[in-house]
């Protein structure tokens, strides 16, 4: 357990992901903000409680222009890094503004419903492939994996082939962050394609998504290029990552008890409420982007200077027992359940619809499909991906008959 002294103390939480709770929980009962320092070395302040966390992150002194990744900013291209710093992610009112407006033109609820029929077939060919397979199978790797990428690449009308490199870039992006040595390479591959993908839907649209960004930005005072790779960029990384997460915790949890699993099977119309208790548990999004304080302030008793970096952990909020009686069980029926595992305020997750909906999906797909699926190994055997945004497993081996 970590033990927690100054306020200003410098606190290593993230060294070890399978220990990331046990770092957290000390430290929420300390108080709702701590110093810690990132894998990289870079001292941050981390808010832990939940009524805190709700609060900074609609603190627009909190700035989402942040200068987290001044470290290897300059081995970027000018263009990469235009591409990385005008999504909405990375931007405040009045340009998040204009940008949120736009993309939630684009980005409809119906747009997104309209994606069950092939969030389901995609699903039953994973399923399909599982069950041609051996008895042992990697859920991560063949299923909470794929079925995101595949997803929110078609959406984007991304090529078939090309589905396994959007992988492969976003997950090095994703374990880049906050990390001592920054996949430069991988990132720069990445937002060069996107650059060619764009020009390729402005001279050949289709009925896609990325041709209703790219036809926005052609009008004036409209998404520039930048912008709209920048969007692309954004909604890839997260609806892949986040989305894998939420998959492979949400099956881990419910295999980890096989009388949750059962429960489900019989009462398929529980799993909605029981993927918010999964998201809630195991936030798939450990902590929000890193942002930055633009004057000196008093953060819930923290003196924070301007340019100070600031993250908010969603997992620790998530845990609060103030808010949430046994935090740390799994209770499938708990209501209310008022997570932040999509963030809160302006910056809520655009993409939290599909979410859902490949959850629903595919959990619900896979215990119809498999009713003696179990874990492979004792649950403390799996383990968590490094890292200080994402939360989710790098494995999850099945059995999948008895």
């Amino acid at each position: 357990m970590t033990e927690i002294n100054e306020i200003n103390e410098i606190v290593d939480v993230f060294q070890d992901a399978n220990s990331l709770h046990d770092a957290l929980t000390p430290l929420r009962a300390a108080g709702p903000v701590h110093r810690v320092r990132l894998p990289n070395g870079v001292p941050v302040w981390l808010v832990t409680g939940y009524a805190e966390a709700r609060e900074a992150l609609s603190d627009l002194r909190l700035s989402s222009h942040n200068k987290g990744d001044a470290m290897y900013r300059s081995a970027l291209s000018p263009r990469v890094q235009a591409a990385m710093r005008n999504s909405m992610l990375r931007t405040d009112p009045p340009d998040h503004t204009r940008l949120r407006k736009l993309l939630a033109s684009v980005f409809v609820p119906r747009r997104i419903e309209a994606l069950r029929p092939r969030v389901q077939e995609i699903t039953g060919d994973l399923l399909d492939r599982l069950a041609a397979g051996g008895a042992v199978s990697d859920l991560i790797a063949q299923l909470a994996g794929p079925l995101p990428i595949q997803v929110i690449c078609e959406l984007f009308g991304v090529p078939a082939e090309d589905w396994d490199s959007y992988r492969e870039w976003a997950d090095a992006f994703i374990s880049g962050l906050g990390a001592a040595v920054f996949p430069v390479r991988e990132v720069t591959d990445f937002v060069e394609h996107l650059y060619g993908l764009v020009a390729q839907r402005r001279a050949e649209p289709d009925d896609g998504l990325l041709s209703a960004l790219v036809a926005t930005s052609d009008q004036t005072d409209r998404l520039s290029e930048d912008e709209v790779v920048s969007t692309v960029f954004m909604i890839i990384i997260a609806g892949h990552e986040t989305t894998t997460n939420l998959l492979g915790n949400g099956i881990y949890l419910l295999l980890r008890d096989p009388d949750r699993a059962d429960r489900i099977r019989a009462h398929p119309e529980e799993l909605k409420p029981a993927i918010e208790e999964f998201l809630r548990l195991e936030s798939p999004v450990a902590g929000a982007p890193a942002r930055t304080a633009t004057e000196p302030l008093n953060l819930f008793g923290a003196e924070v200077a301007a340019g100070d970096m600031v993250i908010i952990s969603l997992l620790a909020a998530n845990r609060d027992s103030s808010v949430f009686p046994e935090s740390s069980e799994l209770r499938m029926d708990r209501d209310p359940n008022p997570h932040l595992a999509f963030g809160h305020g302006i910056h809520f997750c655009i993409g939290a619809p599909l979410a859902r909906l490949e959850a629903q999906v595919a959990i619900g797909q896979f215990l119809a499909r498999f009713p003696q699926a179990s874990l492979a190994v004792a649950p403390d055997a799996l383990q968590w991906r490094p890292g200080i945004v994402g939360r989710g497993l790098t494995s999850l081996p099945v059995s999948l008959r008895s």
